[in-house]
């Protein structure tokens, strides 16, 4: 890498940790970037997750309080999650590199649209359902997209736990953390052995992104959430419609 691609990681990466801190969604910056400096569009997936993982374990420590009382929930529902991620890395790994070259762009679609609206997402409680079942199938689905793509998936967590507990926010927001922690844990040992990572971009990315995660933590109280949220939509959009082009 040149010294210009190491600042853009370094700036990327303070970047969406402190997006992830504030408004979620670190990802659609990290993952176009590295797109964008040249690694195949695989390559930059699995990159990209191992880089953010490290974070989802301290966001996990910062939710205990709210995890109180579900201790039985994530047990029951840690092997269904595992699962999802496993199938989504297996599709990721064992399936044609051009086929997730053709996907990405819909899928970069799909999380500016859950990053767009995930207020709305996130308050519609009227419809929510009850029982083990409808979370099972909600976490497993999450699980696969986490596994096959990372972008944005504890937006797309949140949005699908809220219509399926009957819980506050806080609680569906620590819960959405250790889903995240056990994907990305599991796609970090799947991706390690198997993946095509670029370690040297993980060894930039990955301190940068925690490092920007603890200090848009002390900022969020500061910063709009809303003006970084559709920045990133513009954003994510028009690197999906650049991958669509090309």
């Amino acid at each position: 890498m040149i010294i210009g691609e190491v600042l853009a990681l370094v700036g990327g990466g303070l970047a969406a940790g402190a997006v992830n801190a504030i408004a979620g969604g670190g990802s659609l910056i990290t993952f176009p970037l590295l797109v964008g400096i040249g690694l195949p569009g695989v390559a930059a997936n699995v990159s990209n997750a191992l880089s953010v993982a490290p974070g989802y374990a301290a966001s996990v420590a910062g939710s205990r309080p709210d995890l109180v009382g579900q201790g039985r929930r994530v047990v029951a529902i840690l092997p269904t999650i595992v699962a999802g991620a496993l199938c989504g890395s297996a599709i990721l790994l064992l399936t044609p590199r051009g086929v997730f070259d053709v996907v990405v762009p819909f899928l970069l679609l799909a999380a500016a649209f859950l990053t767009a609206f995930q207020d709305r997402l996130k308050n519609l409680a009227g419809g929510r359902q009850r029982g083990m079942l409808p979370m099972q199938v909600a976490v497993f689905a999450c699980g696969v997209y986490g596994g096959y793509f990372n972008a944005a998936m504890g937006v797309l967590l949140i949005a699908l736990l809220s219509l399926v507990l009957d819980e506050p926010l806080r609680r569906i927001s620590a819960l959405k953390n250790v889903f995240s922690a056990v994907v990305g844990t599991t796609t970090v040992l799947i991706y390690s052995v198997f993946g095509p990572v670029n370690w040297a971009v993980v060894a930039v990315l990955a301190p940068s992104t925690m490092i920007g995660g603890y200090f848009g933590a002390r900022l969020a109280r500061r910063l709009p959430s809303a003006v970084l949220r559709w920045t990133i939509v513009a954003f994510t959009t028009v690197v999906a419609v650049v991958l669509f082009l090309t």
